[in-house]
């Protein structure tokens, strides 16, 4: 995560240097942030996510796959679906990081190398975006490390700042948590307590607690970033829920992150539903895609033990299993696998047969998961309700997802899969029972 410089709400200081691009001339603006005169235009709210190429804790961290979709994606996804932004933008000066931003729909600016500096501030990224995008008003600075960041979040922001008249406002979390003061040798020989009479601890129930900035956006109009500021002016805090404030660059572990992720995160507009159809591709996912041929011109393949548990697992709680290939297999060969699946090999079009299959079970395509590696997997992976690849399928149909396992093809994708649906099936669950 870039560095945040954070601003005085009581005093203005000279603006920090702009960096080393000269500035294009600055467009006329009326009142609500239109250009040139004529019909007024409501003033331009633009999303912005620094990402950097350079993290020296975690290599390319803001695209790395946190939960199965690379972590810049869950904050792109959220403030896509918010609705409440003209323009979302990626600040970037890495290659990958501009491809992930445009796949996930995003605008890309490519910052300087100035900008891209160790030593840069939040606020210099940010300055220099202004500087070439004269139609925006309005930043909402989000930190590519907030990955439970939900578009409700967002648009009651964007309210307190448009209907409010809020010139900045910042995201803040609620801590219970007792501060003492720091012992110093020579200075402070003892402890002493800053929030609390240790006389009369107050029980969490009867304690409001604390604010904290969590890091998770920072709003502000552009007045106020000229002059130097990320906060200042008219100022509001919005506090979110607790378990929605998941930062990355605190929660060191990233499959406890992965874990808060999958239980609090935002996945898109539509509910999820309960899955009850998984189809899986058989070479490449169950397989390594290796074949082997016996001397007597027979078909040799293996799979992992832990692909057939966790199929059997699936099938223990309820979601039926089938296979589909492409290629011609031998079903002989399959059945030996003692898998127990309805399979269908030869498959030209693995849509019509994935579909006939779903109107067979009385099923809508959100009740279906499918777990594919190549090309002919795209339009599947694309319909169903729940997708997935393993990590060394093909880039398209890695595109065309919303998870990508850790795992490969024949080495533990399925069972890593069905992982992340049991997951998402309580989250499904849990939703139901509020």
């Amino acid at each position: 995560m870039d560095s945040v410089e954070k601003g005085s709400a009581t005093s203005v200081s000279n603006p920090r240097g702009r960096p080393s691009r000269g500035r294009p001339p600055k467009l006329q603006r009326n009142s609500r942030g239109g250009q040139g005169r004529g019909v007024e235009k409501p003033p331009h709210l633009a999303a912005l996510i620094l990402a950097r190429g350079g993290s020296k804790g975690i290599p390319l961290k803001n695209i790395k796959h946190l939960a199965g979709v690379p972590l810049i994606g869950w904050v792109l996804r959220a403030a896509l679906d918010s609705g409440v932004f003209q323009s979302v933008w990626v600040s970037t000066d890495h290659d990958e990081i501009e491809n992930v931003a445009k796949q996930f729909g995003a605008q890309v600016h490519r910052r300087s190398s100035e900008a891209s500096k160790d030593s840069a501030t939040s606020l210099d990224a940010i300055i220099e975006f202004l500087n070439y995008h004269n139609e925006v008003d309005i930043i909402g600075n989000i930190q590519a490390t907030s990955p439970c960041l939900h578009p409700t979040d967002l648009q009651k922001v964007a309210e307190m700042i448009r209907e409010e008249g809020y010139d900045s406002v910042f995201s803040v979390v609620r801590r219970h948590q007792f501060r003492w003061s720091e012992i110093q040798k020579g200075v402070r020989e003892v402890t002493e307590p800053l929030n609390l009479n240790p006389a009369k601890r107050p029980r969490r129930q009867d304690w409001d607690g604390e604010l904290y900035e969590n890091g998770s956006f920072y709003f502000a109009k552009r007045h106020l970033i000229e002059m130097g500021y990320l906060q200042g002016g008219k100022m509001a805090y919005y506090e979110m829920r607790a378990e929605h404030s998941v930062d990355i660059d605190v929660d060191i572990d990233w499959p406890i992150a992965e874990q808060r992720v999958l239980r609090f995160g935002y996945f898109g507009k539509e509910k999820l539903k309960e899955i009850k159809l998984l189809v899986c591709n058989i070479d490449g996912c169950l397989t390594n895609g290796h074949i082997y041929v016996s001397g007597d011109q027979k078909e040799i393949i293996s799979y992992d033990v832990k692909d057939a548990i966790g199929i059997n697992l699936l099938k223990k709680s309820g979601i039926e299993v089938r296979l589909i290939s492409e290629r011609a297999c031998s079903k002989q060969t399959l059945s030996s696998l003692k898998l127990d699946c309805k399979m269908e090999v030869s498959v030209s079009d693995k849509l019509a047969i994935v579909d006939e299959w779903r109107k067979e079970m009385g099923l809508c395509w959100k009740e279906v998961a499918y777990l594919g590696n190549e090309v002919s997997d795209e339009e599947c992976l694309k319909r169903v309700g729940l997708s997935g690849v393993p990590a060394d399928a093909c880039s398209s149909a890695q595109k065309a997802v919303g998870y990508i396992c850790k795992c490969n093809g024949g080495r533990g994708a399925i069972r890593e899969f069905a992982e992340h649906i049991f997951l998402l099936m309580e989250k499904v669950n849990n939703s139901c029972q509020k």
